[in-house]
């Protein structure tokens, strides 16, 4: 993402007084600018008109990605971090998105009703292979023609960026930023199997960028 849409999106999640705490800007701003899953969903996005949910959806980002683009999606989106979710409802609102909803939801035990798209980016490996199953299993079945599922993820391949993924969320939930430590990176075969046993149409592309991450986009589509 541009320099000038990232300092842009990444103002809103300024603190109220000169003092405040900047963390949750220069974390915005400096993931827009160097992690292309943003601009990578919103173009796996373009063309669809359902309401979005995005599960774990942190501090919101995508639905400001969204608004840059123009796209006009319904939003919502949940995650497990009230501190979080408090953050994206305020961002949110300092940029007048007023489609976009978010509430705070235990996602290892449910999962919201919906009908429309659904989108999960870089959450599904802190979950058990049985709690994967069943979320994946849901967001499929949340699915309407015309709509799709957008996950991003790292694939359990054995590859040299995937142990460089494996390291860096263990750091991110030491350091506090993921409630969870990862669990099980999915397998690329099974999630292809669960798709096609569904009647999906899937993608898997690399979405890394020039992280040393070992990210992969896919994208199911209800036809």
């Amino acid at each position: 993402m541009s320099a000038e849409r990232a300092k842009r999106i990444a103002s809103a999640f300024l603190p109220d007084w000169p003092l405040g705490n900047r963390y949750h800007y220069y974390y915005a701003r400096a993931k827009l600018r160097s992690d292309p899953l943003y601009p990578g969903v919103c173009e796996a996005l373009r063309g669809t008109r359902a309401p979005l949910l995005d599960l774990g959806c942190g501090l919101g980002l995508l639905a400001h990605a969204l608004h840059e683009e123009d796209l006009g999606l319904r939003y919502f989106g949940v995650d497990h971090d009230a501190r979080k979710i408090v953050d994206a409802r305020r961002a949110a609102s300092r940029r007048g998105l007023a489609d976009a909803g978010f509430e705070t939801q235990d996602l290892s035990r449910t999962l919201p009703p919906h009908r429309g798209s659904v989108a999960m980016l870089d959450v599904l490996q802190f979950f058990t292979p049985e709690r994967q199953q069943a979320i994946v299993d849901g967001m499929i079945g949340m699915l309407e023609p015309g709509t799709k599922l957008v996950i991003r993820t790292g694939l359990d391949d054995g590859s040299g960026r995937g142990h460089v993924t494996r390291i860096t969320d263990r750091l991110s939930h030491l350091l506090g930023w993921m409630k969870s430590a990862p669990r099980h990176y999915p397998d690329a075969a099974q999630l292809r199997a669960c798709f096609d046993a569904a009647g999906l149409r899937s993608e898997f592309s690399p979405l890394a960028g020039d992280t040393p991450f070992n990210n992969w986009l896919v994208v199911a589509s209800r036809d």
